[in-house]
């Protein structure tokens, strides 16, 4: 038995001071065959400064070999020396049939660092020397995914499916260009990319791609039989129970609605999101208890979770529990970060209970942010005039009538405050 055979077996046995003495002999040895093959073994087995240092005795053999350039950088980005393996991909030369490999390597370096241009940059050099090179394609079309360059990325996938090349390192091609015309807008014409790589192999985040694909497209029927086969096939795929709960609201089926977010709540009970559209649901049917629950609860999760609050704070003024908005409001004033519509709201509350200096503070506050909302001027200008602040008021009903010219309510209003003015 080899050298090299025999370390292998000696590793297999975990009689790691024998394997030593074999690696020993076979750098010694004048066989570079087996030096070869050992070190992808022990790339196999996780051996990588054994590798590195066989590599590297067969390249000061055979300095001009670009493979053992190629699968030494390859080597070196897995011990996160990316220096180095930049320095071997470098050393390939131009004319070597291989450097359209080196570019590749060099175009993953890149990518790893940030540089995208860079890399691209590189791929579309390879792809200028090997046009028809299925790899380059795939290449660019991942690269283009991961910076949100989908209609790019669709063309590299198509120019894949076109020659005919379905699936790619265990990667079905039709899905992910289903997922590139979902990412860019184009849900209905990515549906049937869906439909087809489902149909070559149910896999299931693919599934749920095409089931929140169908959703976006408005297709809620669809989506919803997609989203409870998906649910058949994992009960515990937390993601699911949102979209198909809005599903169901979108045909008005409420309680459907509910029973689905109740069932995510109850894999999920820590997601404030399914806490936070269950509120909405329960106020759909009119109920309110339950409704606060839910916001209470988001917000038991998030004390920072502005949607829920602001949310909750209308259900409160609707019920005129102006001190509980207050009380509210008060949390998320210690910390700092106060939403325009928290002015606004407490600016309500302060007015409801006779606190009017602060109220008009609070307006002022909300102002800045608030101006081009309808309701917002409707409240604070009635709240002027109120106090007597007719010219103050006047300025916001004059706004009020440039967003609703139509409106007969603002003019006569204008030409009261006008004529209090004379």
């Amino acid at each position: 038995m080899r050298s090299a055979e025999l370390m292998i077996k000696y590793i297999e046995e975990q009689n790691l001071g024998k394997a030593t003495l074999q690696f020993e002999k076979v750098k010694k040895e004048n066989n570079d065959d087996e030096k070869f093959m050992l070190a992808q073994q022990l790339f196999d087995y996780g051996f990588l400064d054994e590798t590195k240092e066989l590599y590297e005795i067969l390249l000061r053999t055979h300095p001009d070999e670009a493979e053992l350039k190629i699968l030494l950088a390859e080597l070196l980005i897995e011990m996160n020396n990316e220096d180095e393996a930049f320095q071997y991909l470098e050393m390939v030369d131009r004319n070597n049939p291989l450097f359209p490999q080196a570019l590749l390597v060099q175009a993953d370096l890149y990518q790893m660092q940030g540089m995208y241009e860079v890399s691209e940059q590189k791929l579309l050099q390879a792809k200028n020397l090997l046009d028809k090179e299925p790899v380059i394609d795939y290449a660019l079309a991942e690269l283009y995914m991961s910076q949100g360059r989908f209609l790019e990325a669709t063309r590299n996938f198509k120019s894949l499916l076109e020659t005919g090349h379905t699936e790619f390192m265990n990667i079905d091609i039709h899905g992910r260009m289903a997922e590139a015309l979902s990412a860019g807008g184009a849900f209905e014409q990515s549906l049937s990319y869906y439909e087809t790589s489902l149909n070559n192999h149910l896999e299931i985040n693919v599934l749920f791609g095409y089931a929140l694909t169908s959703y976006q497209a408005g297709l809620y029927d669809k989506a919803i039989k997609a989203f409870k086969q998906l649910k058949e096939m994992d009960h515990e795929y937390h993601s699911l129970y949102l979209y198909l709960a809005k599903s169901y609201e979108h045909l008005e089926k409420i309680q459907e609605a509910l029973d689905a977010i109740d069932a995510g709540i109850a894999l999920d009970e820590f997601n404030k999101e399914l806490h936070l559209f269950a509120a909405n649901l329960a106020l759909k049917q009119g109920e309110e208890v339950k409704a606060e629950k839910y916001f209470r609860d988001a917000l038991a999760l998030d004390p920072e979770f502005t949607a829920a609050a602001i949310d909750l704070n209308k259900l409160l003024l609707h019920q005129e529990r102006y001190e509980d908005v207050l009380e509210i409001i008060s949390m998320f004033e210690l910390d700092g970060s106060m939403d325009p519509q928290f002015h606004w709201d407490a600016a309500i509350c302060l007015q409801q209970t006779e606190q009017y200096n602060m109220a008009l503070k609070q307006y002022e506050l909300a102002y800045n942010e608030c101006k081009h909302n309808r309701d917002f001027l409707v409240d604070y200008g009635y709240f002027l005039i109120e106090e007597g602040k007719r010219a103050e008021a006047l300025k916001l009903f004059k706004q009020l009538y440039k967003l609703e010219p139509a409106n007969d309510e603002w003019n006569e209003m204008i030409e009261n405050l006008q004529e209090n003015e004379n």
